[in-house]
């Protein structure tokens, strides 16, 4: 196996009906729910949605099927709620036939006897502008690594890609300290690890503005000495550098020189406890600010990598990040011993990273994989001069 992907299976409706999650998240914001709270929707009223097209697959579904389009032998290992299509709850037959359409092994599926397959509600307004979105873990909120080790060590991947820090109770618990201990026994069986943050909390222009320290920021405190590769938003950068670091310690200055210290904080303070290779980076609109440490302890950078494939007709951008990282660990899992034991092409693994991104949210919302080619086509597109 090439990559394994874990947690976080979610079906995401989207509509202009969904203006309750304004009232959950704020216009524009995001949340995070509990599931006593989702709406009374019935499983006919879902599979209804489904089958008009108002549903993508999120999560391991930005991913995932990238990968496995690329040629990668690629698994899920996710909670998917129990019911009454074929096993499985209306969302979760969902995400389990998308994933399986594009070839991706979803035999490593826990079906959860009690809780729902995780749902997401995004509000569509009429102008295009963000509205709010509210998320709803369910089964995500149990997820068991004990159960999810047996996953790893029968498939034995390159590379192990955990879908996210900051959204799961059982996932989370600990502080933050269970994931990284996860993440450590991945690495004594010599598998390159990454993690994506993620936390719904409002609004984030809000949360940075007022130099908000967030609790689930801090669970990045004991992961990060362990991962290998590591990426995040802009805007998570400074959500994150108030939690772990110092409030407003670059308040006024320009984005790339906030962006080239947030990266230099971060590896200077997480690096000491892992000698492996190593490669954090920030996304941005046009590409992506990286620090790279190769096998023999050089680090390059921090540097920003300017995408070249920027031209095109933007269809939705979630999931935008998500792709990226799927392009990253594509290049990697294809050059793992180069990562592992040597130095790898950065560059080409970040221009990889902004392929996918840049095909993926091009691409219509009923067919999101459908610009993602194998892998040779996609390395022949980023050596074009």
């Amino acid at each position: 196996m090439d990559i394994l992907i874990l947690n976080t299976a979610v079906s995401d409706f989207r509509s202009r009906k969904f203006k309750f999650t304004e009232k959950l998240a704020g216009p524009g914001g995001l949340a995070r729910c509990k599931t006593d709270d989702m709406p009374a929707y019935t499983q006919k009223q879902y599979k209804q949605w489904i089958d008009n097209g108002m549903v993508t697959a999120g999560g391991p579904g930005n991913t995932a099927p990238l990968i496995a389009k690329a040629g990668l032998k690629t698994a899920v290992g996710v909670n998917l709620g129990k019911g009454e299509f074929n096993g499985l709850d209306a969302q979760g037959r969902y995400f389990y036939d998308t994933m399986t359409k594009y070839n991706v092994d979803m035999s490593h599926t826990f079906i959860h006897p009690k809780l729902p397959t995780g749902t997401t509600f995004i509000y569509e307004k009429v102008n295009h502008e963000r509205g709010g979105i509210a998320y709803f873990p369910n089964a995500n909120n149990d997820f068991d690594f004990e159960y999810f080790k047996k996953s790893v060590e029968k498939l034995n991947p390159k590379i192990v890609f955990y879908m996210y820090s900051g959204l799961s109770d059982k996932g989370d618990a600990n502080g933050g300290k269970d994931l990284a201990d996860f993440i450590k026994w991945c690495r004594t069986k010599e598998i390159v690890t990454i993690i994506d943050s993620h936390t719904l909390t409002g609004n984030p222009l809000q949360l940075i503005k007022s130099k908000t320290s967030i609790p689930e920021y801090k669970l990045l405190e004991p992961l990060l000495p362990e991962l290998d590769i590591f990426f995040t938003s802009y805007d998570e950068a400074r959500m994150i550098e108030n939690t772990l670091g110092e409030k407003g310690r670059y308040e006024n200055i320009s984005q790339e020189d906030y962006i080239l210290n947030f990266l230099k904080f971060v590896s200077k303070k997480f690096w000491n406890a892992n000698n492996n290779a190593r490669v954090f980076g920030v996304t941005v609109k046009d590409g992506a600010f990286v620090i790279y440490k190769d096998a023999y302890g050089k680090i390059t950078g921090p540097e920003k990598v300017t995408s070249r494939f920027m031209g095109g007709d933007v269809k939705d951008l979630v999931g935008a990040g998500d792709s990226f990282r799927a392009g990253v660990v594509t290049y990697i899992a294809k050059n793992i011993e180069e990562f592992r034991n040597d130095k790898v092409n950065i560059e080409e693994s970040i221009q990889m990273g902004n392929l996918f991104a840049s095909n993926y949210i091009k691409a219509i919302l009923n067919d999101r994989y459908s610009n993602i080619k194998p892998f040779k086509e996609m390395l022949e597109a980023i050596r074009e001069k």
